[in-house]
């Protein structure tokens, strides 16, 4: 066998090699594409998945004839409807920009929030309570249901397709001299900040 023949049985070699080659480049292409398809599935499912809080039944309440500091003497409510596809943590409710303790209760000026969950659909709305039990669980009704709320110890979880309701009792800043404004609610969590308005509305102890 001479060079040249040689040389013409080594091209038909490389040729198939080029052939195997290319289906290997070819079935890594797809595998690949297969791949980023996957994973940019997974991404726009779990962004589809958004969080979305309703917040309605905002009110704020002052009574001028009850003592300063007690459970009766400011409150504000609220209710929250996680409408989006997951869970959410509430880290902090402010009125007016001033922080809500969720628990600072034991002195002179009682300051605290009280909540429930639920995933009944609420109607009613919600009212002025004068006489919140800081040291157990209070019971009120809705919609001829009772719901049991309890004081908050430290951040609030509110899963997919349930309803809060909160009270706040005593929030900073509300005075007397507040009746017929408007004051700030606002919401934070760890994505974003839901912000709502009402006016101060003016109660008496009976």
């Amino acid at each position: 066998m001479n060079y040249n023949t040689y040389r013409r049985l080594m091209k038909n070699k490389y040729a198939l090699s080029t052939v195997v080659t290319t289906l290997i480049i070819l079935v890594i292409s797809v595998l690949l594409a297969s791949v980023v398809t996957y994973f940019a599935i997974n991404v726009v499912s779990t962004r589809v998945q958004e969080e979305s809080l309703h917040l309605t039944k905002q009110h704020i309440w002052h009574n001028a004839t009850a003592g300063s500091g007690s459970v009766a003497y400011s409150q504000a409510s609220l209710m929250v409807i996680n409408t989006g596809g997951r869970d959410i943590v509430i880290d902090k409710l402010a009125v007016r920009g001033q922080e809500c303790a969720w628990n600072n209760s034991g002195g002179s000026n009682e300051q605290l929030v009280l909540y429930c969950t639920t995933n009944n659909p609420i109607s009613a709305d919600m009212s002025y309570r004068p006489n919140f039990n800081i040291s157990s669980t209070n019971s009120i009704t809705f919609d001829s249901q009772t719901y049991d709320f309890k004081v908050a110890s430290s951040d609030l979880v509110l899963q997919s397709g349930y309803t809060l309701l909160v009270y706040i009792v005593n929030p900073d800043s509300i005075t007397i001299n507040d009746i017929g404004l408007t004051v700030s609610i606002t919401l934070y969590t760890a994505q974003a900040m839901y912000y709502r308005e009402a006016n101060v509305q003016a109660v008496s102890s009976s």
